[in-house]
């Protein structure tokens, strides 16, 4: 599951992407309503989990563009607003749920699964792009050419699966080293190279050129198709 986390709070932030990421999701994280929906329209989120106290753009301006701009992802409201009205006002805007803080992970992770059965929002397990075929239930990578499987480490693995989620966008290496290690990196990006290489050395066997683009100054991409 793709989870998009608005909240401004960096212990609560830092403590969500961790634990999605150790469930085995991925998770971006922004701290204002303003990057928080820039990023909800640009990046497809399999589930948005939204603070109602921003800075930037509140949590109802953020949640009501969003339904008004045809996102359908769920929304789970995480606030200290508890009082009816607060709770009313958040699933008439479009909220599909709403939890007040403090809260337990465990009773928030069973909330975003209630919430994708209802809505049928469920995330795809198969990636495809570059004329790849990724299956997160088998964590198998296969060429749609040859149809041989890929045999990639762990962290190749992870690797791939962020690039194929933004195939023809450019990730970052932050992005990467955080979806490989799952919390805000604040070590050096450069390890990230060391493993891409060797991603590349298995993806480019009998091609011309590596479909890892480097972007310099920013990252890599992968195609979309």
């Amino acid at each position: 599951m793709n989870v998009l986390v608005i909240e401004d709070d960096p212990a609560i932030g830092r403590s969500l992407q961790q634990g999605f990421s150790e469930a085995g999701h991925h998770c971006v994280w922004q701290q204002n309503g303003t990057s928080g929906y820039e990023t909800a329209l640009s990046r497809q989120a399999d589930a948005i989990v939204l603070d109602l106290l921003l800075p930037g753009e509140s949590g109802w301006d953020v949640l009501q563009k969003l339904r008004a701009a045809g996102v359908q992802a769920p929304i789970i409201l995480l606030t200290a607003l508890g009082s009816v009205d607060d709770r009313v006002k958040g699933l008439k805007l479009g909220a599909d749920d709403y939890l007040v803080k403090p809260f337990d992970f465990a009773e928030l992770m069973a909330r975003l699964e209630a919430v994708q059965r209802r809505t049928g929002n469920k995330p795809s397990m198969i990636l495809q792009a570059a004329g790849l075929t990724l299956d997160l239930t088998t964590r198998r990578v296969t060429s749609n050419d040859t149809e041989k499987e890929i045999d990639l480490t762990p962290i190749e693995f992870s690797l791939l699966e962020l690039l194929m989620r933004y195939a023809g966008q450019v990730v970052t290496r932050k992005m990467l080293c955080e979806h490989v290690w799952g919390f805000n990196w604040d070590g050096t990006t450069n390890v990230i190279e060391v493993h891409v290489n060797r991603l590349r050395g298995k993806l480019d066997k009998d091609r011309d050129q590596s479909i890892i683009k480097t972007v310099r100054g920013r990252g890599y991409a992968l195609p979309a198709s």
